[in-house]
């Protein structure tokens, strides 16, 4: 039934996820209001940090590759545990997702293989794994974001490819396209990316991982709020 950890019978050595980093630069443009200029492309590493040290500590988890042009972040992630591969296709965020997937099926040839964002700085393990859990059970699925617009996670189990159609409303793209929805409960870790100040807000109170926490994002939104001449 529907929202129930379905059975896998397809066994496998474990997921590749596939996490899309943009040069930091540019990334998460839209919290430089919310938090000021200066903190904008720290807080994206750390979210960034945060989602693959979380991912790896998945017990489904075989590997994560990270897809970024970034030295600074492909050496950060890299420390942690993460494949970083270049974005060859650079021709956007789906692009860059299939690039990463093929990547991942090179070194294990039909591996399943799934697409996580980069922001999700209070992810925590055990929900992802209970995601990859009701997720081995069908061809493709997705999990929609917090606001129900967009998409957190999209897999494609063994003999099925990724085919990602991510940003804006994706949701119902993703459904169009045949993937299964995650309808489980209780995953908000897994849906609350940070695109906003309020979307950090809501992730502090959940609880962000070590590196968002050590950069006092708290303070960031602070300083967002502050009049100009108090920075």
């Amino acid at each position: 039934m529907e929202g129930e950890i379905a059975t896998n019978t397809d066994p496998t050595d474990g997921w590749s996820l596939i996490v899309p980093l943009k040069p930091l630069a540019h990334a998460k443009s839209r919290l430089e209001r919310a938090t000021g200029g200066p903190w904008r492309p720290r807080l994206a590493l750390a979210f960034a940090q945060d989602t693959v040290a979380a991912a790896l500590a998945c017990r489904a988890v075989h590997d994560v590759v990270v897809v970024t042009d970034d030295p600074v972040a492909a050496a950060a992630l890299a420390e942690l545990g993460a494949r970083v591969v270049p974005d060859a296709p650079a021709a956007g965020l789906n692009p860059a997702l299939a690039h990463g997937a093929r990547a991942a099926r090179a070194r294990r040839a039909g591996c399943p293989v799934a697409a996580l964002n980069a922001d999700l700085p209070a992810l925590r393990p055990g929900e992802l794994d209970r995601v990859l859990e009701f997720s081995s059970g069908f061809p493709r699925t997705f999990l929609t974001d917090a606001a129900g617009i967009g998409t957190t996670f999209l897999s494609a189990r063994r003999g099925s490819e990724l085919r990602p159609v991510f940003g804006g409303p994706s949701r119902l793209r993703h459904l169009a396209s045949g993937a299964r929805e995650v309808t489980l409960a209780g995953l908000d870790s897994v849906r609350r990316d940070v695109d906003t100040g309020e979307d950090l807000r809501v992730a502090l109170e959940l609880g962000v991982g070590p590196h968002t926490a050590a950069l006092d994002a708290a303070a960031a939104l602070e300083a967002g709020a502050a009049p100009a001449g108090d920075r």
